[in-house]
């Protein structure tokens, strides 16, 4: 009887994961198009510790304005150092793959990211992965591939890789490394609260090894694209999605959570259509639908 009256909160703790996700892959679509113009235009370091520096405030004051922070907020502080650095890492190498990388593609490559996010769940949580799901996530790897090279047989049988897509991979495994990691090491804090420090530890590394590059960056003659893209990301793209993440990955399987990357190009090809005014190439399609088509298969219980 117990395990039947616990079935509709099971359920609502399902939708509202899902509902992050959602939201979540919005939220990030707008940060390939708006970094992809202001990648050149500054250090990678310098914008993403600006970047952890505003989210972390903004956190921090929302988590002030409502429950507070617990005084053991940062207990066990190498949890957050290592949360932190992953994070950090992600959104360094993605500006700095951006600096050569098409927004669609480097959107197709972030949709990479749930396959790695499967295997690192199995390995710290032992999640396992059923056929069906297994099978979505390669359809899933297989239309981002697609996208990557832009539906190049050719291209794809000779793994040209662009050097900006490369660079992003490293940084999208980092963030599937992270997904089951908030969970293995959560002690029982919510989602705003390890959020917070979460971001403060990624800002703390940020800031000591990229200080030099924050020194020289000119901050009061940057171009108006960069501030534009500072506080999209700061606010949308970190804050936001950080939280949205922490408070999905205990709702849901790591491999559900990270499925909602694979909305990702699609938001950014719609973006990217209002921004120029163009379409991408006929020849992508089928690996966007690919992409939708293996989120279908990923969502269904």
């Amino acid at each position: 009887m117990a395990e039947i009256s616990a079935m509709p909160e099971l359920r609502r703790n399902a939708l509202q994961g899902h509902a992050a996700m959602l939201l979540f892959s919005a939220a990030i679509a707008g940060s390939f198009s708006l970094g992809a113009r202001a990648a050149n235009l500054i250090d990678p370091a310098a914008i993403s510790a600006a970047r952890f520096a505003i989210a972390a405030g903004v956190v921090g004051g929302v988590a002030m304005a409502g429950p507070g922070i617990p005084r053991d907020a940062f207990r066990a502080p190498w949890r957050y150092l290592l949360l932190g650095g992953l994070f950090a890492a992600y959104f360094v190498l993605m500006f700095e793959g951006l600096k050569t990388a098409l927004p669609v593609s480097a959107a197709a490559v972030f949709t990479l990211t749930p396959l790695m996010s499967a295997g690192f769940g199995w390995l710290l949580m032992r999640q396992r992965l059923t056929l069906r799901i297994a099978g979505a996530l390669g359809l899933g790897a297989a239309g981002s591939l697609w996208v990557i090279f832009r539906g190049d047989l050719a291209a794809l049988m000779r793994l040209e890789f662009g050097r900006g897509e490369a660079i992003y991979l490293i940084g999208c495994a980092a963030h599937a490394l992270y997904t089951p990691l908030v969970r293995k090491v959560n002690r029982g804090e919510t989602p705003i609260v390890s959020t917070f420090a979460t971001l403060c530890a990624g800002g703390l590394i940020l800031l000591i090894w990229g200080w030099q590059a924050i020194l020289q960056t000119d901050w009061a003659h940057l171009p108006a694209i960069v501030w534009i893209t500072l506080l999209y990301v700061a606010i949308f793209a970190s804050a936001l999605t950080t939280a949205l993440v922490q408070f999905a990955t205990m709702r849901l399987p790591s491999s559900k959570v990270m499925a909602y990357t694979y909305l990702t190009p699609a938001w950014v090809i719609l973006l990217e259509a209002t921004l120029t005014q163009g379409a991408p190439p006929l020849a992508v399609l089928p690996g966007v639908l690919a992409t939708i088509a293996a989120l279908l298969l990923l969502l269904r219980d």
